[in-house]
């Protein structure tokens, strides 16, 4: 079953210097249960994708797709009222720095137990006040948590990096969305730690029959069971499909150099060999190139490439490329 659909999404914003598309005609689909991954460079529209998604826009931006729907309903059709029922009810999302989101003067037993829905529960006060108690801790419990009487008690600041960030996924799911946005949530932990919340999700995915979507600026650090891949570069979309495939045969220039500037390739490469790295840097929205907007700094650029390539659909994949690496004429 299909829970989102977005075909041609575009978000303008008005700068001195005139509007500047941050988010060019993306298009992204995600099936129920599935984990999707996201990836691009610092300020290629990642994180600015997904809030489009639960609706963190600014509202003087411009909101434009010839489809942007949520389980067959139109989102962009919704009232703002309507909007957040929808994002409040079926939707999660967990950010890089934890302990930025969680409010420094609530307990983490207080803040979990105001993300349990009222619905879910019932009876006297002593009962409920008892049942949200016992939430908790199931909640601390999946995510991994063990020694939950401590960390109940205890305030943001008094976490690690990586206890505030599970704590963060217990807030998230305490009201089984059926939508987990994960926005670079393991930058900056130690591979110990990323590899537990990397697990975590999978786990989670499976468990709650919930969808994923997880943003990272190297390929290296998407979740193994990750079914679809998309590339994003400066607003436009490279790259999507079978995440298998994708990294297995790079169709879009920018994939493979992705792929050759990972930290697991690197870990390949011979001694004193130079570091693969993608010529210049990303473009800032005063100098937003014309057509492909990868053209100044891709390998294969050419002068058709001041024209924005069309979409070339291939072996369940999608690319946006005049000269692909992989072979479309068979």
């Amino acid at each position: 079953m299909q829970l989102l659909d977005i075909r041609n999404l575009t978000v303008e914003m008005q700068t001195p210097h005139g509007v500047v598309r941050v988010l060019d005609k993306v298009n992204l689909q995600l099936i129920e249960g599935e984990i999707h991954s996201i990836v691009g460079e610092s300020g290629s529209g990642k994180s600015l994708l997904a809030k489009a998604i639960v609706g963190f826009i600014n509202p003087n931006w411009q909101v434009t797709a010839d489809r942007l729907w949520w389980n067959g309903q139109d989102l962009l059709a919704m009232s703002p009222r309507q909007r957040r029922q929808i994002t409040g009810r079926d939707m999660a999302m967990i950010f890089q720095d934890p302990n930025a989101y969680l409010d420094p003067n609530s307990t983490v037993e207080q803040q979990i137990v105001e993300a349990i829905p009222q619905g879910d529960v019932r009876g006297t006060f002593m009962r409920r006040r008892v049942d949200r108690k016992t939430r908790v801790k199931r909640l601390l419990h999946r995510v991994g948590i063990r020694d939950h009487e401590s960390i109940m008690d205890s305030y943001p600041f008094e976490l690690s990096q990586g206890i505030a960030q599970k704590v963060s996924i217990a807030i998230a799911i305490a009201h089984r969305p059926k939508l987990l946005i994960a926005d670079e949530p393991t930058t900056a932990m130690e591979p110990s730690t990323r590899l537990q919340i990397h697990r975590l999700l999978a786990r989670l995915a499976v468990s709650q029959k919930m969808s994923v979507v997880l943003i990272s600026q190297d390929v290296a650090s998407i979740l193994p069971e990750t079914k679809r891949l998309t590339m994003l570069y400066c607003g436009q979309l490279m790259e999507t499909g079978p995440a298998k495939d994708i990294l297995s045969e790079p169709a879009h220039p920018y994939t493979d150099s992705m792929i050759r500037m990972s930290l697991q390739t690197q870990q390949q490469l011979p001694h004193k060999a130079r570091l693969p790295t993608l010529p210049g840097a990303i473009p800032t929205l005063r100098h937003m190139p014309i057509g492909c907007r990868l053209g100044p700094r891709c390998p294969k650029a050419q002068k058709t490439c001041v024209k924005a390539p069309t979409a070339t659909h291939e072996r369940q994949r999608v690319f946006h490329c005049h000269f692909p690496l992989l072979d479309t004429t068979s």
